[in-house]
């Protein structure tokens, strides 16, 4: 038996013990019933400014990275972006953009909501900036104390895709096997957020060995689209070179791990509204954004739709 995989990461490297022994790991199943509501979240506010980067098939993963705002591939200085608000006390600056998908559509979940793993969040992409209030750079945030922010976007497949992931999915034809790499240039990585201000929270881990308890997940209400050419041009992606190219690239997710007794806070508020007269108001279980395979899934309330 091959020890590799999720499971065997804290077997594999001691220095990766965490991802075994950790208290505080992700990705998590959130399950609606267990939300804090909290009036106190703010609004996640990402600087609308654009930028450029490098996207890179790594073998493992795809991954968008900025450019050093010093030195930029285009030869001009860049200001970087920053993330604030939210459950934030401190000020992040954007780092890089991972890819997650699987090479088939019931597989290639992280986080899950009550236990089902949609179609919708078989594809997810996740933005990681670091605390530059505390830390000079990403690496040293990495294993430090409130150093990381990752924000987890589910992707659904749809007609028309989110114009800025399609910057991003333009450039895969460039990057079919492990290693290659293309520029991208003046994404905005604010119009990657979907169209709404609710979001869940909480203390977590990179998903990734060495699976560093450093990381504030959160985990946005809606969805953006991907059509599926861009998935299918994901799925043609290659872990090795164009000589020895292994396997497609894809599956690069970790299975939930306990929350064990972490809050999970959001600023929805599942409160009854009451109209005039005491009745509850027919429309406040219709805001339904995934279908789960069994049924739709909504916050707050599972009910199935024929």
């Amino acid at each position: 038996m091959a020890f590799r995989g999720p499971a065997f990461w804290g077997l594999i490297n001691p220095e990766w013990s965490l991802c075994n022994k950790g208290r505080r790991q992700s990705p998590v199943n959130l399950e609606p019933q267990r939300l804090l509501f909290d009036p106190n979240l703010r609004i996640l506010h990402i600087d609308k400014h654009r930028i450029s980067g490098t996207i890179t098939n790594t073998g493992h993963s795809v991954i968008f990275t900025a450019d050093n705002e010093t030195s930029s591939a285009y030869g001009t200085p860049q200001i970087p972006v920053n993330l604030t608000g939210g459950p934030l006390s401190y000020r992040y600056r954007f780092h890089e953009i991972h890819v997650h998908y699987g090479l088939h559509d019931q597989f290639g979940s992280e986080h899950s909501v009550e236990g089902y793993t949609f179609p919708a969040e078989a594809r997810h992409i996740q933005i990681f900036g670091y605390n530059s209030q505390l830390y000079a750079n990403f690496s040293d945030a990495l294993y430090r104390a409130q150093g990381i922010v990752g924000v987890a976007i589910l992707l659904q497949l749809g007609d028309l895709s989110n114009p800025e992931l399609r910057m991003l999915t333009d450039q895969l034809e460039r990057i079919r096997y492990g290693g290659d790499e293309a520029p991208v240039r003046r994404i905005s990585v604010r119009d990657l957020l979907p169209d709404t201000e609710h979001y869940m929270t909480y203390e977590g881990s990179t998903t990734a060995p060495a699976c560093y308890e450093t990381v504030t997940w959160i985990v946005m209400n809606k969805p953006i689209y991907i059509t599926k050419q861009q998935l299918h041009a994901l799925r043609r992606l290659m872990q090795g070179g164009p000589d020895h190219p292994k396997a497609p690239l894809g599956n690069n997710f970790r299975p939930p791990q306990p929350l064990l007794h972490r809050p999970v806070r959001t600023n929805i508020d599942f409160r009854n509204k009451l109209e005039k007269g005491g009745k509850i108001c027919a429309t406040m279980y219709k805001d339904v954004h995934y279908k789960g395979r069994r049924g739709w899934v909504m916050w707050g309330k599972k009910e199935n739709i024929q």
